[in-house]
């Protein structure tokens, strides 16, 4: 009965501006807001909002809070939240405010659906897209000291004969000093024995200094999360990023590199990257605005509720999905049912040191984006590495990361084994360098492995992946793989750990090995955890409804 009243009560609303009860009274509901929960008391008298008492102490000074009073007054006068606008930058907080109302009053909420891709192709691709933006800030902390953050953008897009996206995931994880007010966030002091002013709480206000160490490197960069991962936790104008970035995406459906390309060009604004609207108040994106074309004008519509930029320091989406299509190789499948991303963090304490006795260090960004069919299994994958390096390793194509603008670390310039001299982080050299970081996938021949290039050895595996699922994968690694270092196990094996688990195989599991002839890189250890991105692309997976006609 309550049930049917609730539904009953929201198409009343539909027909009505203002709310229709059976019964008056005061009634009290809560939803999240943009900080934390919003309490709304809602008086109700022969059907309508009345009185209205809003409470919000968690929300933001100046923007969710000040919200709060026009919200109250608007509600008030149309006696219901049916035709109430949103505040202007703070919608997080009305859509808040019109929750808690639906809660006191006894209306469910309509669910979000998924919009699932569907589609039939002659042909299909995938590829990932992996850049780098650094960013100065935001801001600096209550002692003056500047935050600093770089984002790693991916991106993993599927296109059809043509190069029009047919579906994609994009995901970014942010990198930060630790001095900035985020509770959430993936802090790093630098490489371990760098130290940085320290904001553990978030609350705006620095305790102190935090010193990274060899054990708080490990073990921290594990726990890191991107963006999508984050959920509810990375809150944007207008809802979650994720919320935000699943409505570029549907809007990117369908277009080309060279369409998304000049629909970036002339529709988002050239200072911050977001897409102009009618309400532009800067006059070169007036003038963008203006320079449009009525159906142009009209598609901005389909993009209501994504306000971040597409690209600027926080990150260059339209970039990486760019590269995603450039990174483009056919895909051999009849069919796809779910398409995934996945991110994972691996430290290393190595390799080794320099000539000077000075250690040596990395992280790598493993990516994973994969195709499953309806049973879960993979149809097709693609997985790249990020590896950030110390400068005082002895590679020529090292993504060289000295440390936050100010820190310092010995340097190899030369990659001849020698460290020449301590190389310093400026804001210039943060900027310059970080941009030109590529992956193992982008540095091609350069990166050999003992077998041929790391991409020559990761397309092997990427070929044993297909037709398995996550658990059969993790089944083969925990039965096939070696503990000590996560390569394969082969009848060569000289260790008696990895020789009693070459014997316990049966001979179908040994003879599988023949079909991984080439691929001696390992598939879990601290040069990159692949089997975990892979895994977690599958746990992310959303469904994606392909046929791919031959």
């Amino acid at each position: 009965m309550k049930k049917f009243l609730a539904l009953l009560l929201a198409a009343m609303m539909m027909l009505s501006a203002a709310v229709s009860l059976a019964d008056d009274g005061v009634f009290t509901g809560e939803a999240d807001g943009f900080g934390g929960k919003i309490t709304a008391e809602v008086t109700v008298e022969d059907g309508k909002i009345v009185g209205l008492k809003l409470t919000g102490d968690a929300e933001t000074e100046g923007i969710g809070k000040a919200a709060l009073a026009p919200l109250t007054e608007a509600i008030l006068e149309k006696g219901g939240i049916e035709g109430v606008d949103a505040v202007a930058g703070a919608t997080w907080t009305s859509n808040g405010v019109f929750s808690a109302i639906k809660n006191a009053l006894g209306i469910e909420e309509e669910a979000d659906e998924t919009e699932t891709a569907s589609a039939t192709v002659a042909a299909l691709n995938h590829g990932l897209g992996v850049v780098v933006t650094p960013r100065l800030g935001p801001g600096k902390d209550d002692q003056d000291v500047p935050v600093y953050s770089f984002n790693v953008v991916v991106a993993y897009v599927v296109s059809d004969a043509d190069g029009r996206i047919v579906d994609l995931d994009t995901d970014i994880l942010e990198i930060i000093t630790p001095n900035h007010d985020g509770a959430d966030d993936n802090a790093l002091a630098g490489w371990p024995g760098a130290q940085y002013n320290s904001d553990a709480d978030g609350d705006g206000k620095v305790e102190g200094v935090f010193e990274e160490t060899a054990d708080s490197f490990v073990n921290d960069l594990k726990t890191w999360r991107t963006k999508r991962q984050l959920g509810d936790a990375y809150k944007m104008n207008s809802g979650t990023w994720t919320q935000e970035m699943e409505i570029f995406e549907s809007f990117f459906k369908g277009m080309t590199a060279d369409e998304l390309t000049a629909f970036f060009a002339a529709q988002c604004s050239d200072s911050n990257g977001r897409v102009i609207r009618a309400s532009a108040t800067k006059e070169e994106d007036l003038a963008k605005w203006n320079a449009l074309t009525e159906e142009q004008q009209a598609a901005v519509d389909a993009l209501t509720g994504a306000t971040m930029s597409l690209s600027d320091a926080h990150g260059d989406i339209l970039g990486a999905i760019v590269k995603a299509l450039a990174n483009q190789v056919p895909v051999n499948a009849d069919s796809v049912a779910s398409l995934g991303l996945g991110v994972v963090v691996t430290p290393r304490l190595g390799p080794g040191k320099d000539d000077q006795d000075v250690p040596v260090y990395s992280f790598n960004v493993v990516v994973a984006g994969g195709l499953f069919d309806a049973d879960g299994r993979i149809a097709a994958a693609r997985e790249d590495i990020l590896e950030i390096i110390t400068p005082n390793h002895d590679g020529a194509e090292d993504n060289v990361f000295v440390g936050w603008p100010g820190q310092s670390y010995n340097s190899d310039d030369d990659g001849d084994g020698k460290v020449d001299g301590v190389k310093e982080q400026t804001a210039e050299t943060f900027t310059e360098t970080l941009p030109a970081f590529r992956t193992k996938r982008d540095l091609g021949s350069a990166y050999k492995m003992n077998s041929g290039t790391w991409t020559d050895e990761m397309n092997v595996f990427e070929a044993f992946f297909a037709g398995k699922t996550a658990n059969e994968l993790q089944a083969f690694f925990a039965a096939q793989c070696s503990d000590s270092n996560g390569r394969v196990i082969r009848a060569s094996a000289t260790k008696e750990e990895d020789l009693a688990k070459w014997n316990a195989l049966t001979e179908e599991q040994q003879a599988a090995v023949d079909a991984l002839t080439g691929a001696t890189m390992s598939l879990s250890d601290a040069h990159g955890d692949i089997l975990g991105a892979l895994v977690k692309a599958f746990e992310c997976a959303a469904p994606s409804e392909i046929i791919i006609e031959k």
